[in-house]
């Protein structure tokens, strides 16, 4: 055979794989920047609690890789997010989580920021409600804060810390969200106390993801209503 004839099949391989990996790009862009809307009030609230608590579980036992495959189907199934959005998105937020699992101060707390905020102006980007991301940014950042020094504050700041995230994600009065704050500041009390009792059991993480369904059902009853 000559060389030409051999050299032929190879040109044809490079060929198939070159437009292959062009589909790709295109459909990675596609993915990433075709204008779409999501709706943010529209998430099965028992769901959100299931992969919160699962969420919990591998923040607390440091498995990011398990971490972000769930925010990933969070952000996917339930604030509906394309495939490729929802890995980029879903790794700001588990990037965030643990660069401020390591810190010890405020200082190193806010070192998380720049993660929630990229998380946050990419929900906004795609979402039909119209929030101010950097003040919503912050305040995720400062009921993570509020939680972690939770012995420094009188009971019922983590509650309101919680429910003034979400009033000003969906631009509604934090009264009506203090009920989704009190529930889920309860799970996280129990977590937290049970931890320092020696461990959570199974039977803590079925509470805990109760507590969290009622939680998420009393905020979408709040944002569906509006």
């Amino acid at each position: 055979m000559s060389s030409g004839r051999r050299k032929r099949p190879i040109r044809i391989i490079l060929r198939v794989v070159a437009v292959i990996v062009i589909l790709l790009i295109c459909g990675i862009a596609y993915d990433l920047f075709y204008p779409r809307q999501t709706k943010l009030r529209e998430f099965d609230p028992d769901e959100v609690a299931r992969l919160e608590t699962a969420m919990w579980r591998s923040y607390y036992e440091k498995q990011r890789v398990r971490l972000f495959n769930e925010a990933t189907e969070l952000l996917r199934t339930q604030y509906h997010l394309t495939p490729v959005k929802s890995n980029l998105v879903a790794y700001y937020a588990a990037n965030a989580a643990f660069v401020f699992k390591g810190g010890k101060q405020r200082s190193d707390y806010e070192k998380a920021l720049p993660d929630l905020v990229k998380f946050y102006s990419s929900l906004h980007s795609m979402s039909d409600i119209d929030f101010d991301v950097t003040k919503v940014a912050n305040l995720e950042l400062e009921w993570w804060i509020v939680h972690r020094e939770r012995a420094r504050h009188p009971p019922g700041d983590l509650d309101k810390a919680l429910a003034e995230l979400q009033a000003a994600i969906y631009n509604t009065p934090v009264e009506r969200m203090m009920e989704h704050g009190r529930l889920r500041a309860e799970a996280m009390t129990i977590r937290d106390t049970r931890a320092e009792q020696g461990g959570v059991t199974e039977t803590d993480w079925a509470r805990i993801n109760e507590l969290l369904r009622q939680s998420w059902r009393s905020l979408a009853a709040a944002v569906r209503s509006q």
